[in-house]
């Protein structure tokens, strides 16, 4: 019966063309400086897997922002964006490398822009495969983008939609569908705030978007958490860092500070 549905739910993909999503480039609200931010990735039963950096460095009008997650089990998460913006937020590259345990195929990934380049490299069961892919990749594409263009998308938005480069063995275009949930109360040192939840839900089109749901290949929805509106600042992500991987949660990490530490010697 299964193979039946899903062959069933493919015939009609095909038979009927799904329409296609309007896209936005998001306007610039508020301008990105240099900063650097301690972070902490945990599980969803809050067990603590990785620390890391939120690293930006600003040239001009362009961009460049690097997370880095440092696994426990000496895994590497390294995620470097760059992009301008001037008036609207423009990717120019991104460069994905997942090393270690952490990630069942570990993977190298690089987008250019311009030139529609993609070149996927992954390990599986110990083969080393490169490809490169020609994409003809939107101008409003979000790779390493979305905490930034949460920060700039306004609240009372209904939806916002942008496009994604799957950066995986078989790359594809994918849309982003955006919007907020309302409001979540948090605390911090037991002072009461807000943060906007935003929800992040990836639109995968034509056969392989019908099918996946029925096959247990649906993505999971990323969802961030951004407090303040004269200065947004990011308070939490939630989902998965790699196809088919598990959903993980990034927070701002606590400071601790060592006392009466001896001197380091020289």
């Amino acid at each position: 019966m299964n193979r039946l549905f899903v062959a069933l739910v493919t015939f009609f993909a095909l038979a009927f063309s799904f329409p296609q999503l309007s896209a936005t480039l998001i306007p610039v609200k508020h301008t990105e400086g240099t900063s650097h931010g301690f972070i902490v990735l945990r599980s969803q039963e809050g067990q603590t897997l990785a620390t890391g950096d939120m690293i930006q460095t600003v040239e001009g009008e362009e961009v460049t922002t690097e997370l880095v997650l440092r696994f426990k089990d000496g895994s590497l998460y390294d995620d470097v964006t760059v992009f301008s913006q001037k008036k609207e937020f423009r990717l120019i590259s991104d460069h994905i490398r997942e090393e270690g345990k952490s990630f069942p195929n570990p993977t190298d990934a690089r987008v250019d822009v311009a030139g529609g380049d993609v070149e996927v490299t992954v390990d599986e069961n110990g083969k080393r495969k490169t490809e490169h892919h020609q994409l003809k990749i939107p101008e409003d594409a979000a790779d390493g983008l979305m905490l930034i263009l949460a920060r700039n998308i306004s609240p009372s938005e209904p939806e916002t939609t942008v496009s994604l480069v799957s950066e995986s063995s078989k790359p594809r275009v994918v849309q982003l569908k955006i919007h907020a949930e309302g409001k979540q109360a948090f605390s911090e040192s037991g002072e009461p705030l807000e943060a906007i939840h935003y929800v992040i839900r990836k639109h995968i089109g034509g056969v392989a978007g019908a099918v996946a749901p029925v096959i247990g290949k649906q993505p999971a929805d990323i969802h961030f958490w951004i407090a303040g509106e004269k200065a947004p600042a990011f308070v939490k992500f939630s989902g998965q860092l790699y196809e088919g991987g598990p959903v993980w949660n990034i927070e701002l990490a606590t400071v601790k500070w060592q006392t009466n530490a001896p001197a380091k010697e020289k």
